[in-house]
């Protein structure tokens, strides 16, 4: 299924692809192809390097500097300077400074060429991003919001659930397979991104509601054969897309005018555990996270709950 943001980034593509000279469209093409190949990278990931490195090398050649290899620090500031007149983001520019440095890392080991012109380039200095959350008590308007004799809305209010009870993240979700859940176990098998995998418990609630969804609804959906475990209206794997619709719809319903995001419940998860006393680590693990600093975006939660800890136990809290 072709979806209009699918379809806007073909078209995107498509477009810078066709004004790149032959040389640095070909660079950035290996290089991307490397990312997906060896690193695994998903083809969202994939897609913002392309688009990054492309818009990079479209502003070389209007500047007369048509080989990407030959690149000075100073031409690197012009660009970001060019950026502060577009007045884009500074986290997309945190995210293209990334991007252009991993493509010359790539170009040195390939000894294409032999110096990063990123490196003496400083990033932007990124305001402290605290994920949007939910209330414990927004969750469960939210998870009681579907009604329970509509299979959809069934197959929905599980989904719902596992993604609260795991932390799971949506894609990872509408991909999730038959033989991933583990029903007797109580876990599931998660593969994050690079085709990480990583086990997760359900919980009770979320284990009662799959069986039930599987029990009652699943067979209705299955239009064809398919080992997806939350297949769409037409049986077939549902786009991330479509789940956070009906995250929206469903938030509507439970009266939640808080702004939400497709990450709205994997933070709420992460945050609610850390609030009844979870390890940062342990909260790390479940996230998928490779690295402790991703995860430390919610250490904003564990200090105000040792703050709050010290003052209702302390003599002199």
């Amino acid at each position: 299924m072709v979806t209009a943001s699918n379809k806007s980034r073909k078209d995107e593509k498509v477009k810078l692809s066709s004004v790149l000279n032959a040389q640095n469209a070909q660079l950035i093409e290996a290089f991307v192809d490397m990312l997906w190949l060896e690193k695994g990278l998903s083809q969202n990931t994939v897609n913002a390097y392309r688009t990054d490195l492309s818009k990079f090398a479209l502003f070389l050649q209007d500047e007369r500097v048509d080989d990407m290899l030959n690149v000075e620090s100073f031409q690197v500031s012009d660009y970001l300077a060019h950026r502060l007149t577009k007045k884009l983001s500074q986290r997309s520019t945190a995210r293209f400074l990334s991007s252009a440095r991993a493509f010359y890392r790539y170009q040195i080991s390939l000894k294409a060429c032999n110096k990063n012109p990123i490196d003496h380039v400083s990033n932007p200095k990124l305001p402290s991003y605290l994920p949007g959350t939910l209330s414990e008590a927004q969750v469960e308007a939210l998870l009681d919001a579907p009604d329970l004799s509509d299979a959809v809305q069934l197959r929905d209010k599980a989904m719902l659930e596992l993604l609260y009870a795991t932390g799971m993240r949506v894609s990872e979700l509408v991909n999730l397979q038959m033989h991933e859940i583990g029903m007797l176990q109580g876990v599931i098998r998660v593969t994050g991104k690079g085709g990480k995998e990583r086990l997760v418990p359900m919980g009770e609630h979320a284990t009662h509601w799959i069986k039930t969804y599987l029990k009652e609804a699943r067979a209705q959906l299955m239009t064809k054969p398919s080992n997806t475990v939350f297949p769409s209206k037409r049986g077939l794997t549902m786009t991330r897309q479509t789940f956070w619709h009906r995250i929206k719809h469903y938030a509507k319903v439970a009266g939640i005018n808080t702004h939400l995001s497709p990450h709205t419940m994997r933070h709420a998860f992460a945050t609610h555990l850390l609030n009844h006393g979870a390890d940062l680590r342990v909260v790390q693990m479940l996230l998928g996270h490779s690295d402790l600093s991703t995860t430390q975006i919610y250490t904003h939660v564990a200090k105000e709950r040792l703050q709050s800890l010290v003052q209702e136990h302390h003599p002199r809290g």
